[in-house]
């Protein structure tokens, strides 16, 4: 067989008018990816500051993504395992409610359907509540939105959210700051 006319082709499989395309037409190497957003600053206090976030996974692929995205924007996430592991945890902060709990819904240790309501009636709206699924579980993202959770997100969306969700919820609530300026005279 002779392959000379892949050398007339430029060795290319006859692709020499058509640049390769990515996703929707585009280029390779041309997608939107969203900038990181900045981490949290580094105070002092934030090694004895209340946790904020709370997670019942024990998927390791996710435990390590929210453990190293909660790493470099500066925010404490704890891991539970239990309903009694999270109330132990809530008691250590004092009068402080977390605010964000997030829920792998298939953890079925954590069991997550009948824990969101009793959660949600506890902390009441202090607290969201988020759960994620794989994008084929339409009937248990239901499930979870009915026991109370405020947003049911894909692994996906998950996964390319978690950094904003993490500073969102991370960052210590502000006391009401006194305004500054001088009264009227008297």
């Amino acid at each position: 067989m002779d392959h000379n006319y892949r050398a007339l082709q430029g060795n290319n499989n006859g692709n020499a008018r058509r640049p390769s395309r990515g996703r929707m037409g585009q280029p390779l190497g041309k997608q939107f990816v969203p900038p990181e957003p900045e981490p949290l600053p580094m105070t002092s206090t934030s090694e004895t500051s209340p946790t904020r976030i709370f997670a019942f996974v024990d998927d390791l692929f996710f435990l390590a993504k929210i453990q190293e995205t909660a790493r470099k924007m500066n925010v404490k996430v704890e891991f539970v395992k239990t309903e009694k592991d999270l109330q132990e945890k809530i008691g250590q902060n004092g009068d402080d409610k977390p605010s964000l709990i997030i829920f792998d819904l298939n953890n079925t240790a954590a069991k997550p359907l009948t824990m969101i309501p009793k959660l949600k009636s506890k902390l009441k709206k202090a607290t969201n509540i988020i759960g994620f699924v794989s994008h084929v579980q339409g009937e248990l993202k239901m499930k979870a939105q009915e026991a109370g959770c405020d947003m049911v997100l894909p692994r996906s969306a998950f996964s390319q959210n978690l950094a904003q969700l993490l500073r969102r919820h991370g960052a210590p609530e502000e006391a009401p700051e006194q305004s500054q300026q001088p009264g009227p005279p008297a």
